[in-house]
């Protein structure tokens, strides 16, 4: 039911956005079934097919979905709303593990970067109509991306992982197109699909990777783009094995025209080697970001692809954006050339939380995820509840549902601000919360 909220408008651009705000100002809720497309018009006083057109707007955009009987309702996330938005305002005294960011303590300082930046920014000021990456910072990655057996390509960079994955897609699909993304999976990009008129396609995951037949059954169903985390999986801490690889790359062996996207979410903070599916179909890219390591406010992530890939997405960012700032650029240079990143150690101390985190909730009989990266995800069979007690105990949590589209409950604990020594304790908290309570219980 509407309720008080009356949708307005009689065009179908005007009734689209109407329902829009709707949705956007919290009077429309996630779920709620919008009225009968020949009722509607009758409302507003005009024809069915007015409406209609609206409607389609509305799915295009990724704000309502359509079922048949049961008609048009907003969809349980809609795109207006970000699943960042899923979060309630903290207490004072609750300890905030739900965010997602590195250990500031693990991040190199970013003093000396910047001044070295300005340094050679002084010798050598960027211009219009220069190359887009500077030398030295592309010789660097072509080097590493080699290492790591990507195959040979262009060098580019983005704004930011998400930026990349964004010009990417929109390099190859159009909207309606559909992409298969892991379920669960990155918040960002479960938003950003269907921002952009494109169509979610869940595959399902375990520790090793996306599972063959959950990636089988989306592309049987024409899924354009495949997009695979490589390692530290975000939420689960998946790590794609080579035997999972090997797998993959024999199936996507029959489906040359998807675009493959690696996101090594992993990258430089953590020991797990890279298998990628890079070159696996005619048109791949890959996409490390520098964010985890050198600090989130550093917004640049390196790409490379095949070359008609890499052509249309610089092409194109050349018309926006135009290059990402090169004093950014010659900031990640400096920490490269000084080594100011210990890889082995960051690994060690994030996997040390991990693991104790794991051990001490698997004692209390409570079964938890995170072969990598910062995060742990627990299974829970009430989301809202646990958050809720968890929050109750000092601990506030991501629910599940920001990083979920079919998969089951769960949270996710950020453990790269928590101490070793608090683990017990943390442990205690989540195996209270994850039991069943008395009282109402919401799914």
């Amino acid at each position: 039911m509407l309720g008080e909220y009356a949708i307005t408008g009689g065009r179908a651009a005007d009734i689209a956005a109407s329902v829009e705000r709707g949705v956007s100002s919290g009077a429309l809720l996630p779920g709620v079934a919008l009225p009968p497309m020949r009722e509607l018009a009758v409302e507003l006083g005009v024809n069915p097919n007015t409406v209609a057109a609206a409607y389609r707007i509305l799915r295009e955009r990724g704000l309502i979905e359509t079922d048949g009987r049961r008609g048009s309702h907003v969809r349980a996330k809609p795109a207006t709303l970000a699943r960042e938005a899923i979060r309630t305002e903290l207490p004072p005294g609750v300890r905030d593990i739900a965010t997602g960011n590195p250990d500031p303590a693990l991040l190199p300082s970013l003093t000396e970067a910047l001044a070295a930046a300005a340094r050679r920014y002084a010798g050598r000021q960027g211009r219009y109509g220069d190359e887009p990456v500077v030398p030295e910072l592309e010789d660097a990655a072509r080097a590493a991306f080699g290492a790591d057996g990507l195959p040979d390509g262009p060098v580019a960079l983005a704004s930011g992982a998400l930026d990349a994955i964004e010009r990417l897609l929109s390099a190859h699909l159009r909207p309606g197109d559909a992409v298969a993304v892991e379920d669960p999976g990155w918040a960002g990009l479960l938003d950003l699909i269907p921002a952009m008129r494109l169509k979610v396609l869940p595959v399902a995951l375990d520790d090793d990777g996306p599972l063959p037949e959950s990636v089988a059954a989306a592309l049987g169903r024409g899924a354009r783009a495949l997009i695979v985390t490589d390692r530290a999986q975000n939420p689960t801490g998946a790590v794609l094995t080579a035997e999972r690889a090997t797998a993959l790359r024999e199936l996507l062996a029959h489906h040359p025209d998807v675009l493959v996207i690696d996101d090594d979410h992993g990258h430089a903070i953590v020991h797990q080697p890279l298998h990628t599916l890079a070159g696996a179909t005619r048109s791949w890219a890959s996409v490390r970001s520098v964010a985890k390591a050198y600090g989130p406010d550093l917004r640049l992530a390196l790409f490379t692809a095949d070359r008609v890939t890499a052509d249309r997405v610089q092409g194109r960012f050349q018309l926006g954006p135009g290059w990402v700032s090169k004093l950014l650029q010659y900031a990640v240079v400096d920490l490269w050339e000084r080594g100011t990143h210990d890889t082995a150690a960051v690994a060690r101390s994030y996997g040390t939380r991990r693991d104790a985190l794991i051990a001490a909730l698997g004692e209390r009989g409570v079964a938890a995820r995170g072969r990598s990266g910062l995060n742990v995800w627990v299974p829970v069979a009430d989301e809202t509840g646990a958050v809720a007690r968890l929050q109750a105990a000092g601990w506030a949590v991501a629910p599940g549902a920001r990083f979920r589209v079919a998969s089951s409950p769960a949270v996710r604990l950020t453990v790269s601000q928590v101490d070793v020594s608090e683990m017990e304790r943390l442990a205690d908290a989540v195996a209270d919360a994850v039991r069943p309570g008395p009282g109402t219980r919401y799914a």
